[in-house]
C-alpha cells in the first residue's frame, strides 16, 4: 500500500472539509438561544442590571442573578454548610469591563435531618460589581453569563443556563434599582476588628465580637463562618452578652482540613447582618487526615448528604511507575489485536515474503516502530500540553471529533478500495509523490504505524486504563515514558517478526496468493469505515452518518473516474468531483452538527449520568454502578453486549437495588473527563460502583459476569 500518497490524499480532503467546519460553527451560533430568563421547575433565574449613570469609568454598575425558588426548595451560600454547592456565576464581557465577585447576601440556615446547611429560599438576587476601565467607549455592554446552581428539597438537581444582556453605555439602566437595593441591604456590613477577637482553644472555636449596634444586646444572633469545614453547622453552641460585647463558643469540626490564619464570619439578626475578618489565635489542633481522590470530588461528594459521608478513596491503590510502564507495554502489544489495526499489521508482515533482504525487512520493521513510537509520543505529549493549558480532555480525545472521525472513515475507504482493485494510487497522484514513495520504502513503513496509531489509540485494552491515568499526573517526561511504552508495545510483534530470519522463512513465499490477500484484507476496512460511521451516528445523529456515507460513495465515484482511460475520463472526473465538492457544501455541515440524545435514549433500565448524579443517590443510600463508555470504544461495546446486558447480572442489580449511569463520552465532554480524572483515569471503558459510605470500586476492563455479580454479593 503507498500510504504516502494516501497522506496527500487525507491531506486534500481535509482542505475540502475546512469550508464544513466553518458553516457547521456558524450554524452552532446561530441556534444558541440565550436570553436573560431561565426557567425550571424548581427556579425562575434572571439575569438583571442597575446602571442609573450609564457604563462609565468610574460609575456604579452592578449585574445580578435573581433566583426565584419554587416553595421548599433553595439553592446555597458562599459556604454550602455540611451539603450543597454554592451558586458559580462565570461572566463573558467586552475589553476594558471586568466582573468583581458575588456580594453575597446574608443566607439562612436549613437544617436537613440531623445537619445543617446555609442557603436562600424564596427570591433572592446575587449582585457583582463591574469596573469599566478608562476608555471604554463602546455604544452597549453585551453580557454573557453561564451560570451553575444547586437546587435542592429533600433531593438536589443541578442545573445551568447561559443568559444575555446588553445595556445602553449612555443611558440610564435602574429599572431594577429597588431589588439591588434590597441586596445590597441584605450584604453583611463591615464591622471594624477594634476589640474583636476570634481564637482557637482546644476543639473550640471562641468569638468575641465588640462594636455591634446596641440594639442587639442581648439578643440570640446566628453566625456564618465563609470558610467551609470549620464548624459543625448543626451542632448546639454557646452564646452570651458581656454588656456591649457579644461571645460565641464553637465545636470544631472532626473532618476539619483546613487551619486557616484569619477567618471571616457574619452574624445576623433577621435581615440585619454584619461582617467581620479577623486573625485566628491559638493554636489550631492537628487537622483530619482525609485522603480524597481530589479536591473538586470531596466537594461534590459533599452535595445533598443525608449523614456525613466517608472519605473518599480511589478503588485501587496507586500505582508505581514500574507497574505504570508494564502496564503500559502489555496494553500496547494487545491493541495489535484491534478489528482496525490487524489488517494493517497482516499486510506489513506478509509484505516480508516480497523482501529477500534481510537489511530491508529490518529497515522496514524499524520505520514502522519509529511510526508507531513517535505517534504515541505525540499524541501524549499533545494531551498534556492541552490539558496543561486548561483543556479537560482524556485519552482517545481524537475520535470525539466528528472531524477526525469523518476523515479516517474517508481514509479507510480508500485503502479498501486500493486494496480491492478498484484504483491504483499511482493513477491519481503525481508521479514525483509516486517516485518518491519508491525511493523511499520506508516512508510507506513510517506511515502505517502512524495509521495505525491513530485508529488503535482510543481503544484502552486491559491493563492500560490504571496505567494511562497514573500518566498524566506524572511529571512530563515521566509521562511520555509511559506513552512511549505502549508505542513499543504496539510495534514488538512487527519488530520481532522484521528482525528474526525464521519468521521470514516460516512465509510462503511470493506469488498469487499475495493479490488474493490483498483483496481480502479490503474486507476488514470496509469493516472499520462501517465502525467509524456508526459512531458518527453517535455523535452527529442520523443526518451526520448519512451525510458521511453519501459522501463516502462520492468519493469512491472520483477515484474509480480518475483510473478510467480514453476521452469519457476527464468528463465523468470532472462531473464526480464537482457532485462531490456540491455535497460536502450542501450535507456536509451534518457530518460535525452535534445532536443530544433524548434523556430515556439508553434504555429504561440505564440512566444518564449527570454531574452530582451519582452523589444524590448515594445520599439516598442507593448504591451506585457508573459505566464510563464512548461509542468509538470497541472494549465498551463488548462489554455493553455481554456482560453489562446478561440476564443474572442485571438481576443481581435490580435484587440490590443498584441504580444504573451511563457516562457517555462519545463527544468531548469536560465533567465525563473530569470524573474520570477524579477516578485515576483518561480514558475508557471504566466501570465503578459506588456505595454509602464507602469508597468508589473501579472494575477491571474487561468485564466478567462473575466478577460483577461477586462485587454485587458484597452489597
Amino acid at each position: 500500500m503507498n500510504f504516502h500518497r494516501i497522506l496527500s490524499a487525507l491531506f486534500l480532503i481535509a482542505a475540502c472539509a475546512l469550508p464544513v467546519c466553518a458553516n457547521a460553527q456558524n450554524d452552532l451560533i446561530k441556534t444558541s438561544q440565550a436570553r436573560p430568563v431561565v426557567t425550571t421547575e424548581q427556579v425562575r433565574a434572571e439575569l438583571l442590571a442597575w446602571a442609573p449613570e450609564g457604563v462609565e469609568p468610574g460609575k456604579p454598575v452592578w449585574l445580578g442573578l435573581q433566583l426565584a425558588h419554587q416553595p421548599e426548595w433553595h439553592t446555597y451560600w458562599k459556604n454550602s454548610g455540611d451539603s450543597g454547592l454554592p451558586t458559580m456565576l462565570e461572566w463573558q464581557l467586552p475589553a476594558g469591563v471586568t466582573a468583581g465577585e458575588i456580594a453575597w447576601p446574608t443566607p439562612r440556615k436549613i437544617p436537613i435531618g440531623t445537619l445543617a446547611n446555609y442557603g436562600y429560599e424564596g427570591t433572592v438576587l446575587l449582585p457583582v460589581p463591574l469596573t469599566v476601565a478608562p476608555g471604554f467607549n463602546a455604544a452597549q455592554l453585551d453580557v454573557k453569563l453561564k451560570a451553575a446552581w444547586l437546587v435542592c428539597r429533600k433531593e438536589c438537581i443541578p442545573q445551568e443556563g447561559e443568559f444575555t444582556l446588553s445595556l445602553p453605555a449612555r443611558g440610564s439602566t435602574a429599572a431594577s434599582g429597588a431589588l439591588f437595593q434590597a441586596a445590597f441591604d441584605a450584604t453583611p456590613k463591615p464591622l471594624p476588628t477594634g476589640g474583636s477577637q476570634i481564637e482557637v482553644s482546644g476543639k473550640a472555636l471562641k468569638v468575641s465580637l465588640a462594636g455591634l449596634p446596641a440594639a442587639l444586646q442581648g439578643k440570640t444572633l446566628a453566625l456564618f463562618p465563609e470558610t467551609a469545614g470549620i464548624i459543625e453547622p448543626a451542632a448546639p453552641w454557646r452564646q452570651e452578652w458581656q454588656g456591649a460585647l457579644w461571645t460565641a463558643e464553637l465545636p470544631l469540626s472532626a473532618q476539619r482540613t483546613d487551619s486557616p490564619a484569619r477567618l471571616p464570619l457574619v452574624v445576623a439578626l433577621g435581615d440585619a447582618a454584619w461582617r467581620i475578618d479577623a486573625p485566628v489565635s491559638g493554636d489550631w489542633p492537628a487537622a483530619a487526615s482525609v485522603a480524597v481522590v481530589s479536591p473538586a470530588l470531596q466537594a461534590a461528594l459533599k452535595a445533598n448528604a443525608a449523614a456525613p459521608a466517608a472519605p473518599i478513596q480511589p478503588g485501587q491503590p496507586p500505582l508505581g511507575l514500574l507497574a505504570a510502564l508494564l502496564g503500559a507495554l502489555l496494553g500496547g502489544l494487545i491493541l495489535n489485536l484491534m478489528p482496525c489495526v490487524f489488517p494493517v499489521l497482516a499486510i506489513k508482515v506478509v509484505g516480508f515474503a516480497s523482501q529477500k533482504s534481510q537489511a530491508a525487512r529490518l529497515t522496514s520493521g524499524l520505520a514502522y516502530s519509529a511510526g508507531v513510537l513517535l505517534s504515541f509520543l505525540a499524541l501524549g505529549a499533545l494531551l498534556l500540553g492541552l490539558r496543561a493549558a486548561g483543556d479537560q480532555l482524556g485519552w482517545g480525545f481524537q475520535l470525539q471529533n466528528p472531524a477526525v472521525v469523518a476523515a479516517l472513515a474517508a481514509l479507510f475507504t480508500l485503502l479498501g478500495l486500493n486494496l480491492a482493485g478498484l484504483f491504483d494510487f499511482g493513477v491519481i497522484l503525481p508521479s514525483r509523490v509516486v517516485n518518491l514513495q519508491a525511493k523511499n520504502p520506508s516512508v510507506n513503513a513510517f506511515l502505517s504505524g502512524v495509521l495505525a496509531t491513530a485508529i488503535a489509540s482510543p481503544c484502552t485494552a486491559p491493563f492500560m486504563g490504571a496505567s494511562l491515568g497514573y500518566a498524566v499526573g506524572l511529571p512530563a517526561l515521566q509521562a511520555l515514558a509511559v506513552f512511549g511504552a505502549i508505542g513499543i508495545g504496539m510495534a514488538l510483534p512487527y519488530l520481532a517478526a522484521s528482525a528474526l530470519p525464521a519468521v521470514a522463512r516460516a512465509l510462503p513465499r511470493p506469488g498469487a496468493w499475495m493479490v488474493t490477500f490483498k483483496q481480502l484484507m479490503a474486507f476488514p476496512m470496509f469493516a472499520t469505515v462501517a465502525w467509524l460511521v456508526w459512531v458518527l451516528g453517535q455523535q452527529s445523529g442520523i443526518d451526520g452518518a448519512g451525510a458521511l456515507l453519501a459522501l463516502l460513495v462520492l468519493l469512491a465515484l472520483a477515484v474509480w473516474s480518475f483510473s478510467l482511460r480514453g476521452t469519457a475520463r476527464r468528463a465523468i472526473a470532472t462531473v464526480s468531483v464537482a457532485l462531490c465538492a456540491f455535497a460536502i457544501w450542501a450535507i456536509g455541515p451534518n457530518i460535525i452538527k452535534p445532536v443530544i440524545p433524548p434523556a430515556a435514549a439508553a434504555s429504561a433500565r440505564w440512566q444518564d449520568w449527570q454531574p452530582g448524579r451519582v452523589e444524590q443517590l448515594a445520599a439516598q443510600g442507593q448504591s451506585v454502578f457508573v459505566d464510563f463508555t464512548a461509542a468509538w470504544c470497541v472494549t465498551c461495546q463488548y462489554n455493553k453486549k455481554t456482560t453489562l446486558a446478561n440476564a443474572d447480572v442485571l438481576a443481581d442489580m435490580d435484587a440490590k437495588n443498584v441504580a444504573l449511569l451511563r457516562a457517555d463520552w462519545t463527544r468531548r465532554d469536560p465533567a465525563v473527563t473530569k470524573a474520570l480524572a477524579e477516578l485515576g483515569r483518561s480514558g475508557v471503558p471504566v466501570y465503578v460502583f459506588y456505595k454509602p459510605g464507602r469508597a468508589p470500586v473501579v472494575l477491571s476492563e474487561i468485564l466478567s459476569v462473575s466478577d460483577v455479580r461477586a462485587e454485587l454479593a458484597k452489597l
